[in-house]
This record gives structure tokens, C-alpha cells and sequence, in this order.
């Protein structure tokens, strides 16, 4: 009886009190629902930033890596303008040396022509030893300046070749076998060359010796006391005696023997 009485008597309160909390609620999940549109808001704000930011962390980048490039080009660029200036200067320094070559071809060439003359008219003035060998080599040199594909310095370098070679003639001592023709007749025999002094040859059975007269341009027969040193002078040029004094016959110029 008790109890039916006292929620008669406070009822009315209850429900009062709780009206203002239902209208808190509602307040306060209209604070939440804006709460949350504001976080969403503010998260896709960030992720516009974070993207913006990448995008230009990769445009600084980029930025940079195309400043790099621009430098190592204009580094490249002026190498090639050095270099492109260098190969104009060569280019220049060969013409001049063109124009110099022709000028010099122009000298050089009737140069070497009255050289190959010169070495033909002393080796016909010499005394006569190896004589097919030496007119051949100037043969060989008269042909060579006919050539377009022997150059110029090696038609010189030849020329100079066949000089040194007759040059070398004259402080050498030489024994061969040669064809000797003498009145008509021809036979082997050997030949005994000292230097450009004297021309000797020995007939190949020993009984025979002769001497080039330079004045009389013949062969002159020596006594036979000179046979056995113009056979010795053979062995010393083939290395078959050691040097020795040689008692040999000299023409001069003028005549004579001594």
C-alpha cells in the first residue's frame, strides 16, 4: 500500500528529471555526427597534403636531377667547343701542310730524278765490280719514280738506300764469282775487291791475276808474283785467313803501277 503510494507521489518528478536528458542526448549525437564529419573532413585534408607534399618532394626531385643534367651538358657542351676548336686549328695546320707538301713534291721530286742520274754515271765510272747487281738496283730506282702507289717518302728513303749501300762500298773488302769478258772472251772467275782502290780477279784454276786500270778503263794481267796475294786477299775477304798485310799491285790514276 505503501509502495503504490510513493510512485504515485513521485512519478510526475521522474518523468520531468529525464525529459532535459533526452534532450542532451540529442544534442550531444548531433555534436558527435559533427565531430566526426569534421575529422573525415580534416583526414582528407591531410591526405591532399601528404600527397601535395610527395608530389613536390618528387617535383623538387626531378627539379634537381634535371639542374644536374643541364650542368653536366653545358660541361659537355663546352668540351665539344673545345674540342671542335682544336680539330679547326688541325684542320688549318694540315692545309698549310698540304700546301706545303705540294710545294715541296714540286722540289723534291726533279731532286730525286738528278740523284738516281748522278748515282748512274758514278757507277759507270767506278771500277767495274758487281756490276749487274748495282746497274739493276738503278733500274729498279728509275722504275719506282714512274709509280703512283710508292709514296714520295719512300721513293726518297730508297734513293738514300742505294747511296748508303755504294757508300758502304768504299770501306769494305769483298770477294765474288763473276762472269769476266776480255777480248772476246768470257769465264768465271774471282774477284777481289778492295774497297774502291783496286779490282782483281784470279782465274778459277789459279795461273792467271789481273788488276782494273781506271786510266785506261781495261784489265791489265799481273806478273805471276802477285798470284798468291791476290789468292790470300780472296781467303782474307771470305774470312778464310785472319787480316794480313797484303803485297798487292795499285793503279794509279796518272799510270803506272806502285
Amino acid at each position: 500500500m505503501q509502495l503504490k503510494q510513493m510512485i504515485r507521489r513521485y512519478w510526475p518528478l521522474a518523468v520531468i528529471t529525464a525529459l532535459p536528458l533526452v534532450a542532451t542526448a540529442g544534442a550531444l549525437d548531433e555534436a558527435i555526427d559533427t565531430q566526426v564529419d569534421t575529422d573525415v573532413a580534416a583526414q582528407q585534408s591531410q591526405e591532399k597534403i601528404d600527397n601535395l607534399a610527395d608530389e613536390t618532394t618528387d617535383m623538387l626531385a626531378e627539379y634537381r636531377d634535371i639542374l644536374r643534367q643541364t650542368q653536366s651538358l653545358r660541361a659537355y657542351n663546352d668540351q665539344l667547343e673545345q674540342l671542335v676548336s682544336s680539330q679547326r686549328s688541325e684542320l688549318d695546320s694540315i692545309d698549310r701542310q698540304l700546301n706545303n707538301i705540294e710545294t715541296t713534291q714540286r722540289d723534291i721530286v726533279p731532286l730525286m730524278t738528278k740523284m738516281i742520274d748522278v748515282l748512274e754515271q758514278f757507277v759507270a765510272l767506278d771500277i767495274p765490280f758487281l756490276q749487274q747487281e748495282r746497274n739493276s738496283r738503278i733500274v729498279a730506282l728509275k722504275t719506282m719514280m714512274g709509280r703512283a702507289d710508292v709514296t714520295l717518302s719512300e721513293k726518297y728513303r730508297r734513293i738514300m738506300e742505294a747511296y748508303q749501300v755504294e757508300t758502304e762500298y768504299g770501306r769494305t773488302i769483298e770477294a765474288y764469282q763473276a762472269d769476266l769478258s776480255q777480248g772476246g772472251d768470257n769465264r768465271t772467275v774471282d774477284f777481289l775487291r778492295i774497297g774502291r782502290v783496286s779490282l782483281y780477279y784470279l782465274t778459277l784454276d789459279g795461273r792467271e791475276a789481273g788488276v782494273w786500270d781506271a786510266e785506261s778503263q781495261s784489265w791489265q794481267q799481273l806478273s805471276d808474283e802477285y798470284l798468291q796475294p791476290v789468292a790470300d786477299g780472296l781467303k782474307v775477304a771470305r774470312k778464310q785467313l785472319p787480316p794480313d798485310l797484303l803485297t798487292l799491285p795499285v793503279k794509279k790514276t796518272s799510270g803506272g803501277e806502285q
